[in-house]
């Protein structure tokens, strides 16, 4: 990180709030604007003919026309170990993990194997402007050491957890409740808190945990309160069934996270499709979250996620590719199926609940929003820039947009990693598409 006083020009959008609820105070716009950056936090943002007054001579102005700056894009649930089966043919969610996931994961174990994924991983992230994301790694504790010795390198803020998984899986892929503790425990005294990253205690799901491995999940939430919970929830229609059938005790599936003390401010539960107003409620009522999956729900036919009930019950709703089930590492790309599948329910997605989804959405929903997901002052400046004209077709089609909202929407039905530009973290530049280097794996 820099110690420099390093100032950002050009057309300059950031979140206050959810714009479903505060409409046009939930943004500011500046189309002539000026970010500040001071040893790597912002030290402010607003119009350029206000601040360029006031910098000091020595500061550096950079320029940036025909494109967006943003805050940088904030994932709440991927899996890194997957990235090599994304777009796998044919499967949903039950068969999928049989078929692909399972046998690319057993590969994890080994750390020479895993650290060049993880860099890779990070590699397409910063490619597509994702400064943060809350990753899946592999019950192997190698798998979550490979990604945390990368992103530290990289200064990024990230959240990663070892998979608790001790029944219905492979003999090779399996822990036990007492083994996923103690690994899990290890791992948190290891990386939480280190620098910028984040330990995730990470049950896959309620089918391949028994009840003791939850309890332990929960039990490591109690001695380190302030760190994440990460699984899926209620994503596909025979899961569902299957938990009904494993846990009869239980009211729903969310009701099994809950007897074993799993929902909580950092718990982030990826899915959550097929809910019932009880869940959405107790999601609510625990400051729990929810992570839209947009183009994985349609690739492996999983179901329309219900935004607008999200919205209802006041649960708060982060953007997230899950590659390898969804299909794109762009938020962009999952902005695009995301206002599908609000179409298909007969509903709108506005391009402005859209970037807020993706940034200040995000970090809400991470419980980092202190940190990252806005410009205000003292935040993290990670932040992206945006081109206009990053291909032909977009370029023809920004050229008949009349304004800022027009121009957000072409962003997400038309753009993919191309699209950006530049990505900073922490102020520094982290990827340049134009100066880009193919990566090694």
């Amino acid at each position: 990180m820099s110690n420099t006083t390093k100032a950002f020009r050009g057309e300059i959008l950031h979140f206050l709030s959810d714009p479903a609820k505060d409409n046009e105070q939930s943004y500011q716009y500046f189309e002539d604007g000026v970010l500040v950056v001071k040893d790597g936090l912002v030290e402010t943002v607003g119009l350029a003919s206000d601040i360029l007054p006031t910098l000091a001579d020595d500061v550096v102005v950079k320029q940036h026309d025909n494109g967006l700056l943003i805050p940088g894009f904030v994932d709440t649930h991927i899996h890194y170990p997957q990235t090599e089966i994304i777009g796998s043919y044919g499967e949903q969610l039950l068969e999928w993990l049989e078929t692909y996931t399972f046998p690319t994961e057993s590969q994890f174990g080994d750390t020479h194997f895993a650290k060049p994924r993880a860099q890779f991983f990070l590699d397409q992230l910063l490619t597509n402007g994702t400064t943060t994301a809350l990753v899946f790694g592999t019950v192997h504790p190698e798998s979550v050491d490979a990604f945390f010795t990368q992103a530290e390198e990289l200064n990024v803020r990230m959240i990663c957890g070892k998979v608790m998984m001790d029944r219905n899986a492979p003999d090779n892929l399996t822990d036990t409740a007492e083994s996923s503790y103690e690994e899990s425990k290890a791992l948190i005294e290891k990386w939480h808190g280190k620098g910028r990253l984040h330990y995730a205690v990470t049950p896959r799901f309620a089918p391949t945990s028994t009840s003791e491995q939850l309890h332990k999940a929960g039990q490591l939430l109690k001695e380190y309160p302030d760190v994440f919970m990460h699984t899926h929830l209620s994503e596909n229609k025979n899961e569902c069934a299957w938990v009904s059938d494993l846990f009869p005790e239980c009211e729903n599936y969310l009701d099994v996270y809950d007897k074993h003390g799993l929902l909580s401010k950092r718990s982030v539960f990826a899915h959550g499709i097929h809910l019932c107003d009880s869940e959405y409620q107790r999601l609510s009522d625990t400051d729990s979250s929810l992570s839209y999956c947009p183009t994985s729900n349609l690739f492996l036919g999983s179901g329309l996620f219900n935004l607008k009930k999200a919205e209802e019950f006041n649960v708060d709703v982060g953007l997230g590719t899950d590659v390898g089930g969804g299909t794109s590492f762009s938020q962009l790309q999952t902005l695009n199926e995301a206002y599908k599948i609000q179409q298909l329910r007969g509903e709108k997605l506005t391009a402005l609940k859209s970037f807020y989804l993706a940034t200040l959405g995000g970090a809400s929903a991470l419980d980092l929003d202190d940190k990252i997901g806005n410009f205000t002052q003292g935040k993290e400046a990670d932040f992206i820039v945006l081109d206009y004209k990053s291909t032909d077709l977009m370029r023809v089609r920004m050229n008949n947009t009349k304004d800022i909202l027009e121009r957000l929407f072409v962003l997400t039905t038309l753009g993919d990693d191309r699209t950006v530009r530049e990505t900073y973290v922490m102020g520094d530049l982290a990827h340049d598409r134009d100066n880009k280097k193919t990566s090694a794996l």
